[in-house]
């Protein structure tokens, strides 16, 4: 096996499959990047058993072959090797050796057959998506995310795909998140999967906003995204998700708009002497005026009032702050609408204009 190729070629690809990698590993090979050298070109392939990344590099293979030698130490050494350097790898009596100019390093080795790789995904049919507008489907809602609740099916991101629309929701039982991409989804029959944690921010790591087309292809039991260079494969959770439209509140009457970034800060000044455990603080609301309070086992307290949009009935009700502004903050419009029922019932947050996104977050007893 024998590769020759420039520094500035190797070392985007690494860096694309090098986020899976733990530095403590159950299996020692998982440390490990797998090489393959043929006439397709360069691979290199990750996994931890969950998450599996594929970046390839049209090369021409001088000698072929395929190794895996430690992922971590061979990115170290090729992304502090000189700008514009002309890199070798080639495999001499079981150790990997990669030389450029006069600096020559000999790593240990493990056999290829020993890598875990995930070749077919039993795919239905594949869905081809502007890739633009995947990271902030995601990056909007996957902080709702349970994080290991004994509801495995609670620790990732459900994505649900219809005839011209692209649905991601997650939920922690305490708060929801749920956002739609509608218009250019091309399926014909609904399918739906849950993605784990650690696939879910592994792809919003790799995503960016250009319009490059991706390819989604769900399995029954893994989830793969195909992306210029790349292809990313992620294990799904096998459970049922809850019915998240039971939860989400019809509201008619009880309205607040509110100035985003006035109610954001107001709740960040009072979530400042609420309980650090809880992070309670109570609304109070009546006709165009919002009052916010917060206090603490140590008998401080916090009164915040703001002037506010509200023609619905007096209402008092408590929420956990870090909830409402996580939603507040990823929203993006001037105004947050936030509709209520009762003081003991879920309240919804969204956009004043846009409606794909929508928010929801249960109340708590102070």
């Amino acid at each position: 096996m024998k590769i020759e190729i420039s520094r500035e070629a190797l070392v985007p690809a690494l860096q694309a499959v090098i986020g899976v990698v733990e530095r403590r590993q159950t299996l020692p090979v998982l440390a490990n990047v797998l090489v393959v050298a043929d006439e397709a070109g360069l691979s290199l392939t990750t996994t931890d058993l969950e998450v599996e990344l594929v970046a390839r590099v049209d090369l021409q293979i001088e000698e072929g072959g395929q190794i895996t030698v430690p992922a971590r130490k061979l990115m170290d050494i090729v992304r502090n090797l000189p700008e514009g350097a002309s890199i070798t790898l080639t495999v001499d009596q079981g150790r990997a050796v990669v030389t450029a100019e006069r600096s020559r390093y000999s790593l240990a080795t493990l056999p290829a057959t020993e890598f875990p790789t995930v070749e077919d995904i039993g795919t239905t049919e594949p869905v081809l998506l502007p890739q633009g507008n995947l990271p902030e489907l995601i990056e909007r809602t996957q902080f709702s995310m349970a994080v290991q609740d004994v509801r495995y099916y609670l620790n990732g991101l459900l994505l649900e795909l219809e005839p011209k629309l692209l649905r991601a929701v997650a939920t922690d039982g305490h708060r929801l998140a749920l956002g739609e991409l509608s218009g250019s989804v091309e399926v014909n029959n609904n399918q739906q999967v849950i993605v784990p944690r650690k696939g879910v921010q592994e792809l919003l790591r790799l995503l960016d906003d250009s319009e490059d087309e991706v390819r989604l292809e769900l399995g029954s039991n893994h989830m793969r995204v195909t992306l210029p260079g790349l292809r990313f494969t992620s294990k799904l959770i096998d459970g049922r998700f809850p019915d998240y439209q039971r939860v989400i509140p019809k509201v008619e009457d009880n309205v607040m708009l509110a100035d985003r970034d006035t109610l954001r800060q107001a709740l960040v000044r009072a979530s400042i002497l609420s309980n650090e455990k809880y992070r309670g603080v109570r609304f109070i609301l009546d006709k165009d005026l919002l009052k916010i309070q917060s206090n603490n086992p140590e008998q401080e307290q916090a009164d915040e009032e703001l002037s506010v949009d509200y023609p619905g009935t007096p209402l008092e009700v408590g929420f956990n702050a870090s909830y409402l502004l996580d939603a507040i903050t990823v929203l993006d419009g001037q105004q947050v609408r936030m509709g209520l029922v009762d003081a003991n019932s879920s309240c919804l947050l969204q956009d004043s204009e846009k409606q794909e996104y929508r928010y929801v977050v249960m109340p708590m007893r102070l």
